[in-house]
Formats: C-alpha cells, structure tokens, sequence
C-alpha cells in the first residue's frame, strides 16, 4: 500500500530556500550557478580544462619592498662605478698629450685596467658570496677612488699605469655590476630575472649619460687633472649606496631548491657545461666591441671632423640610449629564449659597425651612431647573467657569472690596446672596425647552440 505522504518527483527540481539551502551558503558550489568556464543559459555545462599541452597560467611573484630597496640602492652603485669607467675614452688626447705619450699607451693602460678587472671578478665575487656584497663594494670603492686620485697626479706612462691601471682596475671588481647583480640575484623572483637585471644594467648607461658631458666641461674648465679628483670623490659615495645591498631571505623563484652546492661541484658543473663555455667566448667579443669604442671613440670621432660638444653628445647618446636597450632586451628575455636575443644582438652590432665603416662621418651621423650603438651596447649583460643564473641557479652566481665576465675583461683588455696598436701603425681605425664586425659574426654563431635550460638538479625553475 502506497504511503499518501509520497509524491513522484517533479520534472523541475525545486529551487533551495533562500537559494543556497544545501550548499554552505557558497553559490559557486551550487550546479544551478553558471561556473567558470559556462556561457549565460548553459547552466551544469562543465567547465573548460586546460589540455595537456596547455601552458597553466603562472602570475609572476610581487617585487618585495626589500627588493626594491636594494633595486634602488644597487642601481645608484652600478650608476656611480660603471659610469665613470665608461668615460675615461674623452680623457684619451689631453692625458697623452700632457704626458707625451701614444695612443697604444693610453690603451694598454686601460687594457691593463680591464684585464685586472676581470682578473679579480672571480676572487670578488667568491668574497661577496660569503662575506657579503656591502664589504666587497666598500673596498673596491676605496682602491678605486685611491687610483683615481694618484691619477691625478701622474706624471708618466708607468704612474698612470699603476693608478689608472692597477688600482683602478682591482677595485672595479668589487665596486660594479657582477657584485650588485649577485646580491639581487638571491632576492629577486626568478620569472622577474631578466627586466630587474636589466635596470641594474642600464644605470651604468645612464651614468655614463650625465657624467660624460660633465666630464667634458670639466675637462674644458678645469683640466683632466682636477677631474680625476672630482670623479675619485663621487666614487666615495658608492659605500654609502651599498648599505642597502645587505642579505635577504631568497624571495619567491630564487630559494636555492637542492642541497647547498660546495664552490668546487659549482665550478666542475659550469666546467662541464658547453653552454658555459659558449657564454665565456661570446662574452669576450661583448668586451671587445664595448671597450674600444669607449675607449677609441671619442678621438676616432675628433680625428674625421666631429666637433667637440658633438663627441660628448654622441658619447651621451650611447649611454642615454642603453638605457632603453638594456630594459627592452631585459624584458625580451623574460618572454622568449635569452640566448636567442643574444645572437639577435651580436647580428645588429655587426651590420651597424659596417654601416658606421662605409658612412661619411659628421655630426649628425656621429650622434646617430651613438644612440644605435647604445641600444645595442650593454644590453647584452641582463641576458648572458640571466642564462648563468637560470641554468646554475643564484647560490655561486657571483663567482661564476664572474668566470663569464672575466672572458669579457679579456675581450676589453684586447679592444682597447689592439685599437691603439693600429691605430700607431695605420693612422687609421678601419682595421679595427673590420675585426669588431668579424667578431660580431662569430659571437652570434657561438650563442645559437647553447642550451638554456636550468640543470636537473634546479627542478622546474622558471626562465
């Protein structure tokens, strides 16, 4: 016998009380709410999953507030230390003419200081790996400061040597981007990598953006004598800056994710990786090309007709214009594969030198040439640290990407006195400009085949 009480269910379920009885007061749980993934009247359709081959969705890790500090703190250091070293090339014709000596000399003099700058980035960059970046960048600051003042008062080839050669270039190792970019590497999200470098990278541009003209009028006003002294002082300000450099917990994306790696196992890994090696050879020719035009182009300039206030101003350009480049690739580098923008780089380099070499030089195409070259010209620095750090991770970053920035030195070392070899012999900077192109060509070659990717034992870090 059928209970009177029962009822055959109707065709419409019966909507809940108050329209979420049964579901905890959450409309999302409720199958009559559209979800995500429904179109309006398309109510219990199933919500769209991502396919297998999907890339998921990933929000980028916020910058801490701390990172900021020590993003402001760092570019001020790489604004103060890069950009002055980039400004010694306008100080070429008046030291030697004062000091009768070559064009060669003045450039084994700053290739020495390349040479030891390099040299001493590793042995910089194992210090601030444990000790700090703060101690390292107050003592290179210091040698630094102290070359520019004996510079100052040299009055031979031998005491520029020792000054503006020797100290100058031990204390650019620790007073300079390799130890800023270490310090900010073990803070800095890893998907963020790329653009932040990148700002750090471009200070020294700017730097070299406003201290050039300055220098220049200096110079004009006062003599190079009495600039050295006011750039020894403005380099005093670094130690300050670098207070903010101080360790940090690894943010989000930079924690070390294996078991700490001893300095040895680091450098056997890099050692084995042909990557590495392609990077430390490519980055030889980045040094070439950068210090002998900072170097050699200011005089290359005067000695076709450029004015003056026009090679101050295309020397500016390239420093205003880096800044520019240095971000724009940065942020590439975030986006697509780092050693691809990099052969994309070395490929520009090579056909703007050729354009440069087959153009009538004047004013106008001198400062052109600086605003093209500066978009090219560090610009190259935020992607190959990046590849060191994405693919060893940040824990040794400063000694490796430091063994990487030693090749550059050597390529610097080369540039700057090959330039003024030629330059004696031939009377002429053609030679040169030839070489820059060739090598331009083989740097390309060198990045396309390395392998990006962050080693196994690194996990799924992102680029």
């Amino acid at each position: 016998m059928s209970d009177p009480r029962w009822h055959p269910p109707s065709s419409q379920p019966s909507p809940p009380v108050g329209g979420r009885r049964g579901y905890g007061g959450d409309a999302s749980k409720n199958p009559l709410t559209p979800q995500r993934g429904e179109r309006a009247g398309e109510r219990g359709a199933p919500a769209r999953e991502l396919s297998p081959s999907e890339p998921t969705p990933k929000a980028k890790a916020p910058i801490s507030q701390k990172l900021w500090i020590m993003l402001i703190c760092g570019v001020l250091v790489v604004l103060i230390g890069n950009g002055v070293r980039l400004t010694f090339g306008i100080l070429l014709k008046p030291i030697a003419f004062d000091l009768e000596i070559s064009r060669e000399t003045f450039g084994l003099v700053i290739a020495m200081q390349a040479l030891l700058y390099g040299a001493f980035q590793p042995i910089a960059g194992i210090l601030a790996d444990r000790f700090g970046a703060v101690i390292v960048i107050t003592v290179g600051a210091l040698l630094y400061a102290g070359g520019l003042f004996l510079a100052s008062m040299a009055s031979s080839s031998l005491e520029l040597s020792i000054s503006l050669g020797l100290l100058v270039g031990i204390g650019l190792s620790g007073a300079t981007n390799v130890i800023v970019l270490g310090a900010i590497a073990r803070v800095v999200p890893a998907e963020r990598r790329g653009i932040v470098f990148g700002t750090v990278i471009a200070a020294g541009s700017l730097g070299m953006f406003i201290f050039a003209p300055a220098v220049q009028a200096i110079m004009q006003a006062f003599g190079w004598r009495e600039t050295l002294l006011a750039l020894a002082a403005l380099i005093l300000v670094s130690p300050l800056m670098a207070q903010g450099l101080r360790a940090a917990k690894a943010g989000a994306g930079a924690a070390v994710q294996t078991a700490r790696q001893s300095l040895s196992d680091a450098t056997y890994e890099a050692a084995r990786h042909p990557g590495y090696l392609l990077l430390t050879a490519g980055f030889f020719v980045c040094g070439f090309h950068v210090t002998f035009i900072s170097t050699h182009f200011p005089a290359y300039l005067q000695d076709n007709g450029v004015s003056a206030s026009a090679t101050s101003y295309a020397f500016g350009a390239i420093g205003l214009c880096n800044i520019a480049g240095a971000y724009i690739f940065g942020a590439l580098s975030d986006k697509f594969s780092k050693k691809s923008v990099l052969t994309l780089i070395y490929l520009l380099r090579a056909v703007l030198m050729t354009i440069i070499l087959i153009s009538p030089m004047t004013d106008m195409t001198a400062i052109m040439f600086g605003a093209l070259m500066g978009l090219l010209w560090l610009s190259t620095v935020p992607l190959t640290s990046g590849i060191v750090a994405q693919v060893f991770g940040p824990a040794h970053f400063s000694f490796l990407f430091g063994i990487v920035f030693m090749g550059h030195q050597f390529g610097g070392f080369t540039g700057a006195w090959l330039g003024g070899r030629i330059y004696d012999m031939t009377g002429s900077y053609d030679i040169m400009w030839m070489i820059s192109i060739g090598l331009g060509l083989v740097s390309a070659m060198l990045h396309w085949p390395i392998r990006d990717q962050p080693l196994p034992r690194l996990g799924a870090v992102p680029a």
